[in-house]
């Protein structure tokens, strides 16, 4: 029994020790294509604004679990800060108070304020809000229709008629007379604070550039923002450019659980002393992704990749010991836990009998499928006239159930139901007279 408890730990740290260290704050970044520029929106170019025929505006949430809190977006001197495109991301050089962020729009100045129609493609930065009193929303998400676009504004400089941003270009999904992102008008006072961006080429006043890169920029709100909408997507960056877009984030996170505040990275540095909050990588922040096989089961799995690449899981992780001097070396083995490696005389204080049975056992047999889900299939091939039984045990060592199946020879298939059993990992031990052999199946 004590061999079973210790090779069922090292077996669920090696199948879950990946993905439970990637439970985390953060469920997934999405970038929603807001809005594509045409030739009408183009026309508009007073105060110096320049938009160019078939930019796109992108919108970036961040998709939290329900209870978390983004409290700040940063750069700091082992984490950079950094948004990129091969074109000029736009800039609106004559916005009103020349603001810098989302959170700063009187949401008048997009809506009824009809000479400056393209501040509504503004790049900026914010945390939740895209207007002082709108939170965004994604456009598919939008309940309350558009205030945007159209007759909603005077045509721009050229005084199209009918208005502009009404491009209803399929790529950008629903058009923005329709929906505009704006959820409905919330109320309260938030604290603020910024810095690093006031002399930015993209979220400052007056410059446009394509790169933005900072180690010590923060947009702080203090007591922490959720997302407007139960399953908690929390907008932080709306960015126009006609080139492809990049970026690397990096956010304080307000734990769901435990209020405490966790950092969270797009690549990994060399952390400061001077960091007190725990800080994880999340492959999420790096837009684009990186993209391969994020199943931990599989031996191409990295906890770096940011979404599953089709047939990028190849080569399933099948765990045990690779030592050929070892009585019980697999051959199919293809992750080594030396731990589990037994010798004669020494098996790491488990039971070498059990462990490698006569140091070579006669017991042939499978289970499939691996993982199970409510059946499972037992395959012994009896060579003898002999007894066979079998048991299986969970993680803890308790015995879930024993059968003995006879005195048989030849192909045994034996049919197990386990709707019964709790998902996780558990161990199938079959008795041929003397001899044992034991194998791990998961059930999920």
């Amino acid at each position: 029994m004590k061999y079973i408890l210790y090779i069922l730990i090292i077996a669920v740290f090696i199948f879950f020790g990946s993905a439970q260290a990637q439970v985390a704050q953060i469920e997934n970044v999405i970038v929603e294509t807001y809005y594509i520029s045409d030739s009408a929106d183009a026309t508009d170019t007073s105060g110096g604004r320049v938009l160019l025929e078939g930019s796109t505006t992108y919108r970036v949430y961040v998709d939290l679990v329900p209870g978390a809190k983004i409290k700040s977006i940063y750069g700091d001197v082992n984490h950079a800060l950094r948004f990129a495109s091969d074109s000029l991301f736009y800039k609106n050089i004559n916005a009103p108070q020349k603001v810098k962020f989302g959170y700063q729009i009187n949401k008048p100045w997009i809506t009824t304020n009809r000479d400056n129609p393209l501040l509504a493609l503004d790049t900026w930065l914010t945390i939740g809000l895209a207007t002082k009193v709108n939170p965004g929303i994604l456009k598919a998400e939008d309940p309350n229709g558009s205030l945007l676009g159209g007759t909603l504004n005077d045509g721009g400089s050229e005084f199209i008629s009918g208005g502009i941003l009404v491009n209803d270009d399929p790529a950008a999904g629903i058009p923005l007379v329709s929906q505009d992102g704006l959820a409905p008008n919330v109320t309260g006072s938030l604290t603020w604070q910024n810095f690093g961006f006031a002399d930015s080429c993209i979220f400052g006043i007056d410059k446009i550039d394509s790169v933005f890169l900072s180690y010590e920029a923060l947009l702080e709100q203090t007591s922490g923002t959720k997302g407007s909408t139960p399953d908690n997507k929390v907008l932080v960056a709306q960015l126009t450019t006609r080139g492809k877009l990049s970026f690397e984030l990096n956010l304080e996170i307000i734990d769901s659980i435990t209020g405490n505040t966790i950092r969270y990275v797009a690549k990994n540095g060399a952390d400061s002393a001077s960091i007190t909050a725990p800080v994880k990588l999340s492959s999420y922040l790096k837009y684009p992704p990186e993209c391969g096989c994020m199943d931990p089961n599989y031996a191409e799995y990295k906890a770096t990749y940011g979404c599953d690449r089709a047939n990028a899981c190849v080569n399933r992780v099948v765990f045990g010991c690779m030592d050929t001097l070892a009585c019980n070396y697999d051959p199919r083995v293809n992750y080594n836990v030396q731990t589990l490696c037994c010798y004669p005389g020494y098996c790491n204080g488990r039971d070498l009998s059990i462990v490698c049975p006569g140091i070579s056992s006669t017991v042939g047999f499978n289970v499939y499928p691996n993982p199970a889900q409510e059946k499972l299939t037992l395959e012994i091939l009896a060579n003898g006239n002999q007894e066979i039984k079998y048991a299986v045990f969970d993680s803890f060592g308790v015995q879930m159930l024993e059968k003995s199946l006879g005195i048989l020879l030849g192909t045994v298939i034996e049919k197990i139901n386990l709707s019964g059993f709790n998902n996780g990992l558990y161990l199938m031990r079959v008795t041929v007279g003397k001899s044992v052999e034991n194998k791990l199946f998961m059930k999920k």
